[in-house]
């Protein structure tokens, strides 16, 4: 016969860790909670896996139900769990999350560079020859700042930060539309 799997120990859903992120940002709004620990709290809420480790997030906050003895589910009205763009691994890291922190870093720079290399092409026509080449001091300095901060980033690990920071965006946007919805369907039905 098998053993019943202690509550605290039975794996956490995407609707348990966003209550949770919901009571966290609460807390902060109360006062309860600083920044630096709403942010802590926050991002061990979305790594949780199971409801002992949720439970750990909210066991010194009054008034909160630990989520493993907790009888309410959130209905999503439209039933379907929405797409994230960045969702933690097993491991608590982003996939993904370098080459979009490269892109993210550097697309100004080459956008930027571009429309000044356009700019300088379009002005060597109409001057019939080629001019000076002024966009190198605009990529130069530009370029070299971009590529020091990189190679910091990259060394310090801020393309895990930088998407963590996106994914605790996204999931308090993701609330904020289910709070919306709820308050809409209450009001409205």
């Amino acid at each position: 016969m098998l053993d019943p799997m202690e509550p605290g120990q039975m794996r956490a859903g995407d609707a348990d860790r966003e209550r949770v992120a919901e009571r966290l940002r609460i807390a902060l709004d109360e006062g309860r909670l600083n920044l630096h620990e709403y942010d802590e709290r926050l991002r061990d809420a979305y790594s949780a896996k199971t409801y002992a480790e949720l439970d750990q997030l909210l066991h010194d906050l009054p008034g909160t139900v630990p989520v493993s003895q907790s009888a309410l589910v959130p209905a999503n009205l439209t039933g379907a769990v929405p797409e994230r763009r960045w969702q933690a691994a097993a491991d608590g890291t982003y996939p993904g999350a370098t080459s979009a922190w490269l892109v993210e870093m550097w697309s100004h720079w080459i956008r930027a560079v571009g429309i000044c290399v356009v700019i300088w092409a379009v002005t060597s026509v109409f001057a019939g020859g080629l001019i000076y080449f002024w966009p190198g001091w605009v990529a130069g300095p530009w370029g070299v700042v971009l590529l020091v901060q990189t190679i910091t980033g990259l060394s310090h690990g801020e393309p895990q930060r930088w998407a963590a920071k996106r994914a605790r965006r996204e999931a308090e946007k993701e609330v904020r539309r289910q709070a919306k919805e709820r308050k809409s369907t209450v009001d409205g039905g």
